[in-house]
């Protein structure tokens, strides 16, 4: 078999493209979440804590190049200056990202196993005996009466 068939028949096979799909759909619902985690949810908790723009929030580590008097204004400018930067913000950012998307995965996951529960006990469930097996039983029990 030539390594050309193997990776094709590799390829072919249900789970890798399972995975493909899955990584594709996963990139994409990332991008929502990020959208909503950065767009949506971070800047009504900005103002309810006193007008803070989780994106600007960091510490800045060490000076760079040019230092403003009052600080560095955002963080785009304090890295264009060349500052080292502790990103509080956007940490916040990811973890609140990955929390929501664990939480869709984690429903996800949830309804799929519920149905799969729900056709098992579907398939476990005895069907009742065949007309053959009512009919065969029932001349057992008349020969029994004789």
């Amino acid at each position: 078999m030539s390594i050309a068939s193997e990776f094709k028949q590799f390829i072919m096979r249900g789970n890798v493209i399972d995975l493909a799909v899955g990584m594709v759909v996963g990139t994409a619902f990332s991008g929502i979440v990020k959208s909503l985690v950065d767009d949506v949810i971070m800047p009504p908790i900005g103002i309810l804590i006193g007008g803070v723009d989780f994106s600007n929030l960091f510490i800045t580590l060490k000076d760079g190049a040019s230092v403003p008097e009052a600080g560095y204004p955002t963080l785009a400018a304090a890295q264009a200056a060349g500052a080292v930067t502790l990103n509080i913000g956007l940490f916040v950012n990811s973890i609140i990202s990955f929390l929501i998307i664990a939480a869709a995965i984690f429903a996800v996951v949830k309804v799929i196993n519920s149905m799969k529960h729900a056709s098992e006990s579907e398939k476990s469930e005895p069907a009742g005996p065949s007309e053959e097996i009512l009919l065969l039983r029932e001349i057992r029990d008349a020969l029994n009466k004789k």
